[in-house]
């Protein structure tokens, strides 16, 4: 069990690691927009800022918050440091309509990618994927899991169906 500082608030959680979200001055924003596509966030507290700063006092420093039980904090950072793909949260998705709502509702105001992943609104890197995707890739023999390879890239959004598909031959 680990606390929220200024909160009184405890959140149980095994984990050891959080993601911390470096945003430049939207990190209420960007929680508001996952709490309404994710079923299960919860916000754990906030961290407002003193008069040391280094945001204005009493404006919103942080939002601790959990998503599918992992936790993440949402930070007001600046405009100093950026979000890159080459960190990125996989969705895994156990339908199609999973995958189809995930992926409609993180790419409102972002930009679409290949092979499932998009960039939302905010610039955070999502893959929208099948949890069939790895079993497909592991349990495959080489040619199915090369058929399968080859369909995943000339996907924007991953269609099961196809996959399913490639893999079969």
């Amino acid at each position: 069990m680990q606390g929220h500082p200024g909160t009184g608030k405890r959140v149980e959680t095994s984990e050891r690691i959080a993601t911390c979200l470096w945003f430049d001055d939207n990190a209420e924003a960007a929680v508001a927009f996952y709490s309404e596509i994710f079923p299960d966030v919860e916000e754990v507290g906030r961290l407002h800022a003193g008069e040391a700063g280094p945001r204005p006092a009493g404006s919103v420093l942080t939002i601790t918050f959990t998503l599918f039980g992992r936790q993440f904090v949402a930070l007001n950072g600046g405009p100093d440091f950026t979000f890159s793909p080459a960190v990125s949260h996989m969705v895994i998705c156990d339908s199609q309509a999973e995958i189809d709502r995930y992926w409609e509702r993180l790419r409102e105001g972002g930009e679409t990618l290949q092979c499932g992943w998009l960039t939302d609104r905010f610039g955070v890197t999502w893959q929208v994927v099948p949890s069939a995707l790895q079993t497909m890739l592991q349990d495959g023999d080489s040619a199915q899991c090369d058929r399968v390879m080859r369909a995943v890239l000339t996907m924007t959004k991953i269609d099961i169906a196809a996959l399913e598909a490639a893999y079969r031959g």
